[in-house]
């Protein structure tokens, strides 16, 4: 066979290659074409793709590899990334104390709008973590998630006097998320700026603990799509079955991501079951996530009748995007108790012509008082 002839068929081959690939790519929904676009620039070294790090007195610093924005992105689509985390080099206890995200510019490092973050989710190992503390029946009872910054709430600290405690050499996972709601045009190189504080002096820190509770609901498995929903049951039309869909326990699926119809509705969902409370457990704090339209989350008593806490959120009334979402810190706290029953309940205003999607979650910080027994004795 001539060079040539070789040649050709080479380039036949390539070119169908490249036209195969093309027609895959366009199939794609928008959060796995970021996916795939991220890997290509960071493999060809169009833009870095290391996360710089720098660790001042109480703060630990990390800056994200680049993200391009080249379109709209909503919530969970946007190109990410994650770095794994030692606040320490050793096993010294530290304290950490709050968390904080901002997006700037990859070239200038000015600061820009909070509408290009979406989510920084801090996750650790939970066999190493509580495993270290001889907390052996904490293993996998709970997602081992510390908490989650998103849209909105791109700062949270925890109250004067707590903090969660961890062995500085224990690993965290950081994972941050860029988001682009309402620029249809836009082409932009962002970073993600990400903050982690602590402290190192134990003697006057008392520890929390994180929980998550989410809105999860029930939808049609035979049919998971079908409308009209009766506007009297507390269901849904999930996103998508593959992620963020749960067993309620019997044997049914529910949804945490969900989609909202066009005008205000409210979603509740029993969370007894998340909280998992032996006997009784004070909170102290609460991060919340939500996404754009929601308009309130409340963790409520039923027995008592009464809310634990209300947040809040401040919709963009020009665009599409969360303002503020106000977080729950509180010193004296608040006793939550075995005997009661609670919901997460989530109010949502699509003010759009279209069909949104929701999630609403709660990062919940609660005294341990077993933790500190264990942190102190070990002292002695």
């Amino acid at each position: 066979m001539s060079k040539s002839k070789l040649y050709k068929i080479i380039g036949g081959v390539a070119l169908a290659g490249i036209v195969a690939g093309i027609a895959v790519y366009s199939q794609l929904s928008n959060r796995h074409k970021a996916i795939v676009k991220a890997e290509f620039l960071y493999k060809t070294g169009l833009v870095d793709n290391e996360w710089k790090v720098s660790d001042d007195y109480r703060e630990y610093k990390m800056l994200s590899p680049t993200f391009l924005i080249d379109g709209i992105y909503k919530s969970m689509e946007g190109p990410k990334a994650s770095n794994f985390v030692q606040l320490s080099s050793d096993t010294t206890l530290i304290w950490i104390t709050g968390f904080d995200v901002k997006a700037v510019d990859a070239r200038t490092s000015k600061m820009l709008s909070n509408d290009f973050i979406c989510h920084t989710n801090i996750d650790f190992n939970d066999a190493k973590y509580f495993g270290g503390f001889g907390l052996n029946d904490r293993i996998g009872v709970n997602y081992p998630r510390m908490t989650s910054l998103s849209h909105g709430i791109e700062h949270f600290h925890l109250p004067e006097g707590f903090g969660i405690p961890m062995k500085g050499n224990d690993l965290l996972t950081v994972t941050t998320e860029s988001l682009n709601h309402n620029l249809k045009d836009e082409y932009r190189w962002i970073k993600h700026e990400v903050s982690i504080g602590y402290a190192t002096d134990n003697s006057r820190i008392k520890p929390l603990m994180s929980r998550t509770i989410m809105v999860m609901l029930p939808f049609d498995e035979q049919n998971p799509y079908k409308q009209p929903l009766d506007p009297s049951a507390n269901s849904c039309i999930p996103v998508e079955t593959k992620n963020h869909t749960y067993d309620d326990g019997h044997g049914s699926k529910l949804s945490g991501h969900w989609v909202v119809p066009i005008g205000k509705k409210t979603y509740r969902s029993d969370v007894i079951e998340q909280l998992q409370i032996k006997d009784s457990l004070r909170l102290h704090a609460a991060a919340i996530h939500v996404h754009p339209f929601a308009t309130s989350i409340t963790l409520y008593d039923k027995t008592d009748k009464k809310p634990i806490f209300i947040s809040n959120m401040i919709n963009h009334k020009n665009r599409i995007g969360l303002g503020k979402v106000e977080d729950f810190v509180s010193e004296t706290g608040i006793w939550l108790y075995k005997s009661h029953n609670y919901e997460l309940v989530l109010t949502v205003d699509n003010t759009t012509k279209v069909e949104q999607d929701m999630m609403g979650s709660a990062f919940l910080f609660f005294y341990d008082a077993e933790l500190e027994n264990r942190i102190r004795t070990r002292k002695k």
